[in-house]
């Protein structure tokens, strides 16, 4: 049994308080009343995630926090004591902790922080760290080029976002790269672009070659039922327009009606581009 971490556990027993799990090494961690269902039962596996609650005691909880240990998170900063901060980490009625031996910069209520989350040696409970940089790093690329990652947008700068990527290294995502709107604090689904010879990473939200033409080609039929079968933009549209009006690239566009166009599923306009009667939906 994991502190900080999602377990698959059995329920051994059954108490006026909810329900006991037990690991394979019969170590048991209350479930409260209020995260069980009425068809639960003994023997019966489920996953839940295991911390500490105020009191010190390991306790078990069927929701999903923000972070969990091993992972980097943006949390927002619920109160400020004199021994540490206290970190919304999606857990009802317990907040994760940031000592202030691991703070860096200020760390203000209200205000947003990104941390790593480790369970301590010492305590065995899941805490907060804003120092990470032993694990968050480029000294070895964990990943490959076109890969699919998950990142988490920590900080925005004048040309995009910088993102810690898989929870191992970081990356940047460009704002011309973008064709929705992002945020600090956000998780996604992200694509390699490039690995550079200095261990810098580019990431995008977009597939690229192929696999993102086929991406972008249910998106654009997507857009074209939901207005009524016409988009205002074609070939002659500005790249701006096109941005605006599609979220894609002039050059992606382009490549989309283009299969589009080859299926007899759309046809161009004076004024923009439209369904046929061939199209699928």
């Amino acid at each position: 049994m994991q502190a900080g971490k999602l377990n698959t556990l059995t329920i051994s027993r059954i108490s006026d308080f909810g329900l006991y799990l037990a690991d394979e090494e019969q170590n048991e961690v209350l479930l409260p009343n209020r995260y069980v269902s009425l068809s639960d039962a003994v023997g019966d596996r489920k996953e839940v995630f295991v911390y500490h609650d105020s009191e010190d005691r390991l306790v078990a909880t069927t929701e999903t926090p923000l972070i969990m240990a091993g992972e980097v998170a943006c949390l927002r900063v619920v109160d400020k004591t004199i021994h540490g901060a206290f970190l919304d980490w999606g857990l009802k009625g317990k907040d994760l902790f940031l000592p202030n031996r691991n703070q860096m910069g200020g760390v203000v209520a209200g205000g947003l922080c990104t941390v790593y989350a480790y369970v301590d040696d010492k305590t065995g409970r899941c805490v907060a760290t804003m120092k990470f940089k032993a694990m968050v790093n480029n000294d070895i690329i964990s990943v490959k080029a076109k890969q699919e990652v998950e990142i988490v947008i920590v900080a925005e700068t004048p040309a995009g976002y910088k993102v810690v990527i898989n929870n191992r290294n970081w990356g940047m995502l460009y704002k011309n790269q973008l064709f929705t709107p992002v945020a600090v604090g956000q998780r996604m689904k992200a694509y390699i672009r490039k690995i550079t010879d200095d261990n810098r990473i580019d990431v995008s939200l977009q597939q690229e070659g192929l696999a993102q033409v086929l991406d972008s080609v249910e998106v654009l039929r997507g857009l074209l039922h939901e207005n009524g079968g016409f988009l205002p933009v074609n070939d002659d549209s500005s790249p701006e327009q096109v941005r605006q009006t599609v979220r894609m690239s002039k050059k992606v566009f382009k490549r989309t009606l283009g299969m589009l166009l080859k299926s007899g599923e759309a046809e161009i306009t004076d004024d923009g581009i439209k369904l046929t009667k061939n199209a699928h939906r």
